[in-house]
C-alpha cells in the first residue's frame, strides 16, 4: 500500500476549501494510505471530511516532521511558498505535486493562479496531474450537538486578524435588532475573543448565557453553525463551515474579494456577501478601510432578507440561483 502525504497546514477555512481536492485524491487513489499534515486542532473537521486515513500534526509547514514510509506522492495543498516545498522535499517522496516555485526548477507544476477562488486552485492543481475534481463536493455531515442551539442566529464576531474583524459596536447594533425581532441569538468566537463578545452582549442586552465565545471546542462550534438559522460573520473559517453545512449566511468581506474565498458561484442561493470592492492587507492589525465601509443599516437589511428567505418555496436543494455578492459604498 503506497503512502500519499498531503500538506495543508493553514487554518480552518483553508482546510475546507481543500475538501473537493482531498476527495478527488481519495477517488483517484482508493487503495493508498492518505496522510494529511495539518494543525492538530483541525482533526475533528478532518474526521468529517472522511477522505483521509491519518493525520500528522504540524503547526505550520516548517514544523512538519515525517518518520513514516517514503511517500509515493507528496501533494502540496499549502501553496507555492518555499517552506512547504522544502518540508515535502525532506520526506523524500518519489514525486511531488505542487504549484511551481522558481527556486525548485526541477519540480514541474502549473503556475500559481493569482486571481482564482481557493477551491478552484486546489482542484486545478490535481487536474494538472490528470485527477478529476468536483468543485461542488464541499458538503460535510453535521456533527451531533451536545447542547442544541437550533434555529438561533449565530453571530461570529471573530477573525484571525484585526483587518477582517468588524467593529464590536456594529455587531452590537445588529444583535439588538435581532432581539427586537424576537430572534434567538448566540455569539461565537475563540477564547481570545470572549471579552469582545461579552462587551457586545452587554451593549446589545444579550444574556451572558448566550455568549459561547471561548466556551466551545471546534466540533461544538461546528454543530452550532450547522443548526443555525443564519450565520453572520466576516471572512473566516466559520463562513466556510456554514457553506459546508448549507446554513444561510451574511458574510462581511474586507481586504480580500469574495471571488477568492467566498461562497463559490455554483452554490445554492443561501449566501449574501457584502464587500466594498477594495483590496487590502488581510493580516493588518486594524480593521480594513473597505470593511469599515460596510454599515449597520446595510447589514441589518441583508440579514432581514436572508431570514425572510428561510421559508420561501423553492429554497431547498433544488434551488440553483446564484449566491448574492453585493458591492457596498
Amino acid at each position: 500500500m503506497s503512502v500519499v502525504l498531503v500538506l495543508q497546514a493553514r487554518g480552518l477555512g483553508d482546510l475546507l476549501t481543500a475538501v473537493p481536492a482531498l476527495r478527488a485524491l481519495r477517488r483517484a487513489r482508493p487503495h493508498d494510505h492518505i496522510v494529511l499534515a495539518a494543525p492538530h486542532r483541525l482533526k475533528p473537521i478532518v474526521d468529517l471530511i472522511a477522505s483521509v486515513d491519518a493525520m500528522v500534526p504540524t503547526a505550520d509547514a516548517s514544523t512538519l516532521r515525517w518518520d513514516g514510509a517514503r511517500p509515493a506522492l507528496a501533494v502540496n495543498l499549502h501553496g507555492p511558498a518555499t517552506d512547504g516545498i522544502i518540508a515535502l522535499t525532506k520526506t523524500e517522496p518519489e514525486r511531488i505535486l505542487t504549484y511551481r516555485n522558481g527556486i525548485f526548477p526541477d519540480l514541474a507544476g502549473p503556475e500559481w493562479p493569482a486571481d482564482m477562488h481557493n477551491v478552484d486552485r486546489w482542484c486545478h492543481l490535481l487536474e494538472s496531474d490528470g485527477i478529476t475534481a468536483d468543485r461542488r463536493n464541499l458538503g460535510l455531515v453535521p456533527p451531533v450537538a451536545t447542547t442544541s442551539h437550533r434555529d438561533c442566529v449565530v453571530v461570529h464576531i471573530g477573525a484571525s486578524a484585526a483587518a477582517r474583524r468588524w467593529p464590536p459596536d456594529r455587531f452590537a447594533a445588529v444583535v439588538r435588532h435581532l432581539l427586537v425581532l424576537g430572534r434567538e441569538v448566540v455569539l461565537t468566537g475563540d477564547e481570545y475573543e470572549r471579552e469582545i463578545a461579552l462587551t457586545i452582549a452587554a451593549r446589545a442586552g444579550l444574556p451572558v448565557s448566550r455568549v459561547l465565545a471561548g466556551e466551545q471546542n471546534l466540533i461544538e462550534l461546528a454543530a452550532t453553525i450547522a443548526e443555525g438559522a443564519l450565520v453572520i460573520c466576516g471572512d473566516t473559517g466559520v463562513a466556510h463551515l456554514a457553506t459546508a453545512f448549507g446554513t444561510r449566511t451574511v458574510q462581511l468581506f474586507g481586504p480580500t474579494p469574495p471571488r477568492w474565498g467566498g461562497p463559490p458561484p455554483h452554490l445554492l442561493n443561501r449566501h449574501a456577501v457584502l464587500w466594498a470592492g477594495q483590496v487590502g492587507d488581510p493580516d493588518a492589525d486594524a480593521p480594513d478601510p473597505g470593511l469599515l465601509r460596510i454599515g449597520v443599516t446595510e447589514v441589518i437589511g441583508t440579514v432581514d432578507k436572508q431570514l425572510s428567505k428561510r421559508n420561501w418555496p423553492g429554497t431547498g436543494t433544488a434551488d440553483r440561483r446564484r449566491p448574492v455578492y453585493r458591492r457596498v459604498g
